[in-house]
C-alpha cells in the first residue's frame, strides 16, 4: 500500500485505481470542452451531454439519446461512464437510510440520506442531507469510528464521490411517482467514511462538479467538508476560492482525552489545530462548526464542556453534539440522555453555541462504516 505519513494515500496509489480511461463524471466542463473541440462539435452539444449526466442522471451512454450516435461512439471511446450499484439498503422510520455501493473494482463505501427535522406547521422535512464517503476505509484509526478498523484500502475517484449524489437521487426518484423538481439532495456533509483532506485534490474536483451550474447546481454554503484535524490542509482550504463550510471532528477538548480516542492527535495536538482554525476564521470569516460526538466515560465530564465552550468561544464556533451511536466490537457507549443535556446545558452556559444532535439512524447502523464492515465479514 503506497501511503503517505498521515495515513492517506500518495497521488501514485490513486492513479492505480484508475482505470486507463478517465469516467467522464471525473472531468470538469472546461476539459470535457476540449475534446469536444478536437472533434468539431458544437457547444450546445456538450451541454445536452451535461444535462444528460447531471440533471437526468444516465447510467449508460445508449440513454443519452439526444447525442448523435457517432458523438456517443467517440465519448466511449475515450471515458467511461460508471454507476455506483446498491448493494444494500437499510432505512428506519424517520426517513434516515443507509447506502452501501460497490464500485467498479469491487470495493464498497457507504452514504447516508438524512433528511431535517420537520419544518414548522406539520409540513415534511424541509432539506435532505447526504453524508458522502471520500475514501475506501480510513487510514486515521479513531478509536470510536467503524471506518477505520479494516484500513485504508485506496482513495475515491471524483466520479465515486460525485455518483454518491447521482445515485442516491436516481434512488429517490424511484421511490415516488412525483419526483421532486431540480436537485433532490440539498445539503451535503462530507463526513462519511474516510479522511477528505488526506485525498485533498479529488475531493475538492468532486465538490467543484457537484458545486457547477452545469453539475449539481448545489450551493457552496451547503457543502459541509470535515477533517479529522489536518492543519496544514486546513490552511489550503482556507485559500480555495469557493465557500465551502468546515468542521473539525474534535471529541476531545483536551490533549490528553484527544489522543486517547484520536491518533492524529498525538502528530498535530490542540494548539497546533487551534492555530490552523484561527488562520481559517481570519482568512474566510466563516463560521466554523466543531463537531463532538459524546463518549460515556470518555469526554462527556463537566471540565470537558467548559474546556469545549472556551474553544468554541474563542474560534466563534459553533458546536454540534452527537451522541456516540454504538460500533459492534468496540466497547464505546453513549451517556445517558440526562447526561447529554447536561454537557448541552453547560456549554450555552458558558456563552457558547451548540446543538445536540437528535438521534437518527441508530437502527440502521449509521454511524461511519458499520455497514459495509458487515458486509465484508458476514459468510
Amino acid at each position: 500500500m503506497l501511503q503517505t505519513p498521515e495515513g492517506g494515500l500518495s497521488p501514485m496509489a490513486g492513479e492505480i485505481a484508475a482505470a486507463s480511461r478517465p469516467d467522464v463524471k471525473s472531468l470538469a466542463a472546461t476539459e470535457l470542452a476540449a475534446a469536444f473541440r478536437e472533434w468539431g462539435e458544437p457547444a450546445y452539444r456538450l451541454r445536452q451531454l451535461l444535462d444528460g449526466l447531471y440533471r437526468r442522471r444516465a447510467t449508460e451512454w445508449g440513454q443519452l439519446t439526444d447525442l448523435p450516435r457517432r458523438l456517443r461512439e467517440r465519448l466511449a471511446e475515450r471515458f467511461t461512464l460508471q454507476p455506483l450499484a446498491l448493494e444494500r439498503l437499510q432505512s428506519e422510520p424517520d426517513g434516515a437510510t443507509k447506502f452501501l455501493w460497490r464500485l467498479p473494482d469491487g470495493e464498497h463505501i457507504e452514504s447516508v440520506l438524512l433528511p431535517a427535522n420537520p419544518a414548522l406547521y406539520g409540513e415534511g422535512s424541509d432539506r435532505r442531507t447526504l453524508c458522502v464517503s471520500t475514501q475506501v476505509g480510513c487510514g486515521f484509526g479513531c478509536r470510536f469510528c467503524a471506518s477505520g478498523l479494516g484500513g485504508l484500502r485506496r482513495n475515491l475517484l471524483p466520479f465515486e464521490i460525485v455518483e454518491q449524489v447521482l445515485a442516491a437521487e436516481r434512488w429517490r426518484a424511484d421511490q415516488t411517482a412525483e419526483p421532486r423538481p431540480g436537485r433532490l439532495i440539498d445539503n451535503l456533509v462530507i463526513m462519511g467514511m474516510g479522511e477528505p483532506f488526506a485525498n485533498y485534490e479529488r475531493v475538492l474536483a468532486a465538490l467543484r462538479i457537484l458545486n457547477a451550474p452545469w453539475g449539481g447546481s448545489i450551493g457552496a454554503r451547503r457543502i459541509t467538508v470535515s477533517t479529522c484535524g489536518l492543519p496544514h490542509q486546513i490552511r489550503r482550504f482556507a485559500q480555495e476560492p469557493e465557500q465551502f463550510r468546515l468542521a473539525i471532528s474534535l471529541h476531545g477538548a483536551a490533549d490528553a482525552v484527544r489522543s486517547r480516542i484520536m491518533p492524529v492527535n498525538k502528530r498535530y495536538p490542540l494548539a497546533e489545530l487551534l492555530e490552523a482554525c484561527r488562520e481559517y476564521r481570519r482568512r474566510k470569516g466563516k463560521l466554523l462548526t466543531l463537531e463532538y460526538i459524546l463518549i460515556r466515560g470518555v469526554n462527556d465530564a463537566p471540565d470537558q464542556a467548559a474546556r469545549l465552550a472556551r474553544i468554541a468561544r474563542e474560534l466563534r464556533a459553533k458546536v454540534n453534539l452527537i451522541p456516540y451511536n454504538p460500533v459492534p466490537g468496540l466497547a464505546w457507549e453513549r451517556p445517558e440522555p440526562d447526561r447529554q443535556k447536561a454537557f448541552l446545558h453547560r456549554i450555552r452556559a458558558a456563552g457558547a453555541a451548540a446543538t445536540l444532535r437528535r438521534e437518527k439512524g441508530a437502527s440502521i447502523q449509521a454511524a461511519c462504516g458499520q455497514l459495509r464492515l458487515r458486509a465484508e465479514t458476514e459468510p
